[in-house]
Parts: C-alpha cells; structure tokens; sequence
C-alpha cells in the first residue's frame, strides 16, 4: 500500500523521470505546459511505497479565467507502470481535489482522457466559454466545480495566476532544451 504525502523537495528526481516515462520528454512542449513553465504548484503531492520510492505524483496550478475567477489546473497525474491497476490514481486524485476543496478552491480545471476523469465529476460542460493558450482537443478540456456554479458563466482566456519560482528553481524544472536556448540568447 503506497502513503500519499506532501510533495517534498527529494521527490523532484524520481517525480521527473516518471512524468518522462508517463509521457515522454515532448510533454514540456504541451498547451497546459505553458500555464506551469516558471511557476510554483499551488498543491502537490506524492504517493511512495513501503520503501519510500515515489510512485504516483499530482500537481494543481492557480490560473484565472479570462473574466477573472482564480481556479485550479490539475495535471500532470501520473502513476508507475507497476501500481495502475490498484487504484492508486484514483486515490490520489480524490485526496487532490478533497485538499483543493478544503483550502477553499471553487474548481478544477484540465486537459485529459474523459472517461477517465467523468468518474471524478469532470466534463467538458464548464469549459465550453473557456480557452486555452495553445491547441487542445475540446473534449479533452474539463472542468469540475467544487462549489456550485463556480464555473458559471466562466469565459475567455486561462492565463497563470500562481507564484512565479524562484531563479534557482526554474533552472531545475526547465527542460534542458530551455536552458540551452536561454544560454545561447
């Protein structure tokens, strides 16, 4: 039985290399990635085994909508190979959005598989008056209010709206090909 815990600073090596193996390297070059590049996680979380290895991370991102309510993005989720079929992504994903509920978030947002998520509550319902900064399959932009009508009427551009990360940091969670461009600039 994996423990899910706060995302701490020795996860950041183990949680990388899973996101790698999850969705490869071309994953920084996705729309919801220009919403976290240089910015803080508002929440995060880690599931580790008995061994305390990390083996399924979450993370939320404050964003706004274009008409000015401040939400969640949720993304990346992603789970070790070997701990998918025990359930382990739904519990974190429940203990994420019941964390989101508690520190008085009204809802989530984010780009995944809708079978999956639907079971969660999301749809592409609250969604439908919103953008994205890049392309994105609109059936795969959800949304799920944790209070009622938080996403009512919601419209227009998401843009970031979180804690920008401090210069050392952003060093560590830039992909490498970032860092090479920035240099030779």
């Amino acid at each position: 039985m994996s423990d899910i815990v706060d995302e701490a600073p020795e996860h950041f090596g183990a949680r990388e290399a899973l996101l790698d193996r999850a969705f490869g390297r071309a994953r920084h070059a996705k729309t919801s990635e220009r919403l976290r590049e240089g910015r803080l996680p508002a929440l995060a979380f880690s599931a580790v085994d008995g061994e305390g290895r990390l083996v399924a991370t979450v993370r939320l991102w404050n964003v706004a909508t274009g008409d000015g309510r401040e939400i969640l993005l949720l993304g990346p989720l992603a789970v070790e190979a070997a701990c998918r079929s025990d359930g382990l992504g739904g519990r974190l994903m429940r203990h994420a959005l019941n964390r989101a509920s508690l520190a008085g978030y009204g809802a989530v947002i984010l780009v995944g598989d809708a079978p999956y998520y639907e079971r969660f509550g999301f749809s592409a319902g609250p969604t439908g008056a919103l953008d994205l900064p890049g392309p994105v399959e609109r059936s795969r932009f959800l949304g799920l209010e944790l209070r009622p009508d938080a996403l009512a009427g919601a419209c227009g551009l998401i843009r970031p709206s979180g804690a920008l990360a401090p210069a050392d940091r952003l060093l560590a969670i830039l992909p490498e090909t970032q860092i090479v461009a920035a240099q030779a600039a």
